[in-house]
């Protein structure tokens, strides 16, 4: 009984010396290859430059950071810092990325690559935008990191795709909006759904949405009985977008009722009317 008893201790000793050894090795630095301790910071960047054209962004973004572990002050530490954000969105890693992308403008906020840590920061957000019924915290979040690479770095080369993707993150907004319209226009509530449309004419108005939006009001108000202002927003709709088959259904819906495409009574619509007329749109 005692030699089972010792050889079982023994056996427990040795599987704990091997656990102490790999914990020993993961805090030497050793990730999916030799240990890092042993190499020059040039050496450790040049790995995880490897890693990321291999398709291993995950090890790399370790690689990356082990470079600020052991070699802070050195050049490659601050080059590490945005490959890390790099290989971190590479991964999907988003919060990791925009974590690194963060660090490295508190830390070189004047350097180069800072343009392209606000482009990787915004990216993070962005790059999450892939569905009209998600959570749009993440579409404002975008915008307003978007517009940071637009205004603080507008020389950059980051500068012009900000653009185009806050454009596209702005026209999200308007598709949520307008999904939500549609909803209430469905099911009767055409107080609600019209509130929704007018948001879009109002503060999306260079967006896509605007033409559906405009006959989308001219369904709700005559719905509603409000006659005025559905013959505003089908003059709206005429004058900029006459040619769409958005203003083909509300002159069809208008004249089905024997009324005209033209302003009428002093709606908020009425206001934009005007503006348009003179050729000030919004």
């Amino acid at each position: 009984m005692s030699v089972r008893l010792d050889n079982t201790k023994r056996w427990m000793f040795r599987v704990g010396a091997v656990m102490s050894l790999a914990v020993l090795v993961a805090c030497s630095g050793e990730r999916g290859g030799e240990p890092l301790d042993g190499l020059t910071a040039q050496e450790i960047f040049e790995r995880g430059e490897r890693q990321v054209e291999s398709g291993n962004p995950d090890d790399a973004a370790f690689t990356f950071g082990e470079i600020e572990r052991l070699y802070p002050y050195s050049e490659f530490a601050q080059r590490a810092l945005i490959m890390q954000a790099f290989a971190y969105h590479r991964d999907e890693d988003y919060p990791n990325s925009r974590a690194s992308a963060q660090r490295f403008l508190d830390f070189y906020p004047a350097e180069e690559d800072a343009a392209y840590a606000a482009y990787l920061l915004a990216l993070s957000y962005y790059d999450q935008i892939d569905e009209v019924g998600r959570d749009q915290g993440l579409t404002f979040q975008a915008l307003q990191s978007l517009r940071r690479v637009i205004e603080q770095y507008p020389d950059s080369e980051y500068a012009s795709t900000s653009v185009l993707k806050f454009d596209l993150a702005f026209d999200h907004l308007a598709a949520k909006e307008m999904e939500i319209g549609r909803f209430y226009l469905k099911r009767g509530n055409y107080v609600a759904a019209s509130n929704r449309f007018r948001t879009v004419v109002e503060d999306f108005q260079t967006t896509s949405h605007t033409p559906e939006a405009l006959h989308r009001l001219v369904e709700s108000y005559l719905s509603l009985g409000l006659v005025e202002e559905a013959q505003t927003a089908g003059a709206i709709l005429g004058f900029n977008y006459q040619s769409s088959e958005w203003y083909e259904s509300s002159f069809a819906l208008l004249t089905g009722e024997g009324l005209s495409t033209d302003a009428a009574g002093d709606s908020w619509l009425s206001s934009i009317y005007r503006q348009v007329v003179r050729g000030e749109w919004l």
